[in-house]
């Protein structure tokens, strides 16, 4: 396992389908994993998956890929949980909440019911609230039990900020923080162009009421919006986004990545999962940061985190 044990870098994905495959490719493609398994109720379909991933390995890195069932979780240092109902034209991520929310709890029993003892990682959406399904029917330790959280739309706002000012996105340090969807924030406040402050690079007075700005965030927002309705779904960015997360933990890099994870008393907020700056490492989430936010930063946070508690308590109670 992760935990001092081993190294042996065995990735397991439960679901084959856009998102799932996009993240296997991702993998392929960086060779960051030793194992991979797919796993999907399609079987056919996983093992498709996997004979197609398998012939590109000449082009690629070494590793082992092929399609499998739950049993397959019990050595896997890292189970990865792409598998749901998707988002359809119109439909919010939280309208997907109660479907999804049974999926999950049938999906996490299978993975412990092969003695899995890793770390978990949840990408299907509502991901703050599925991460915390999965908190709750795992029973796993939370630093263990990650949402992708808003790591995309942290990524979407760095490209448009970006776009926007000409300069590599590399060099864009910019999070995006709170619910993975409709009540997210920018964090205008630390917004940096290669460590100058946005209001001192863009010569920008009042960052929160520029309309430029306004309007950037407003597409970083509704990119999954504009993008389901031109190509029906939205899976390449998430891919790269989850095989950054994959390098982080199974490289013990102690990474700065905005994930999904529990709040306990943060900013006086409690008991919900919100995406938030955090180190990861193998062993999970080693430390949240504390960022110094502005006011209307934080009321933005606490609203953010008050539509996601009031569906959570509806939901959690259901699952276990």
């Amino acid at each position: 396992m992760t935990f001092g044990q081993s190294k042996t870098r065995k990735v397991v994905i439960i679901g084959a389908g856009f998102v799932g495959s996009s993240y296997a490719y991702s993998l392929v493609n960086q060779g960051i994993v030793n194992e991979l398994v797919l796993v999907d109720l399609n079987k056919e379909r996983a093992e498709g998956e996997a004979r197609d991933l398998n012939h590109g390995m000449p082009f690629g890195f070494p590793m082992r890929i092929r399609s499998g069932d739950y049993e397959e979780c019990k050595n896997a240092d890292l189970v990865v949980i792409t598998a749901g109902a998707n988002q359809g034209p119109g439909e919010t991520r939280l309208d997907l909440a109660h479907k999804n929310a049974k999926i999950m709890q049938g999906i996490v029993n299978s993975i412990m019911d092969s003695g899995f003892n890793g770390i978990l990682l949840v990408a299907t959406n509502p991901v703050d609230l599925l991460s915390h399904v999965a908190l709750e029917v795992s029973g796993l330790p939370q630093e263990r039990v990650i949402g992708s959280g808003t790591i995309l739309d942290t990524a979407r706002f760095r490209y448009l900020l970006s776009e926007y000012y000409q300069v590599d996105s590399r060099n864009v340090q910019a999070y995006i923080i709170g619910e993975h969807g409709d009540s997210e924030l920018p964090v205008w406040s630390h917004v940096q162009i290669g460590g100058v402050p946005l209001k001192d690079y863009g010569n920008i007075e009042n960052i929160e009421k520029d309309k430029d700005m306004t309007q950037l965030f407003e597409n970083v927002r509704d990119a999954a919006y504009h993008i389901i309705e031109r190509k029906g779904a939205t899976y390449y960015g998430i891919g790269l986004g989850l095989a950054r997360l994959t390098r982080a933990i199974l490289y013990n890099e102690n990474s700065i990545v905005t994930v999904s994870t529990l709040f306990e008393g943060q900013y006086g907020i409690e008991n919900v999962y919100l995406g938030m700056p955090a180190i990861v490492n193998e062993y999970g989430i080693r430390e949240v940061l504390d960022l110094d936010l502005s006011k209307t930063e934080l009321e933005q946070l606490y609203h953010s985190a008050k539509v996601l508690k009031e569906i959570t308590e509806k939901i959690i109670p259901t699952v276990n």
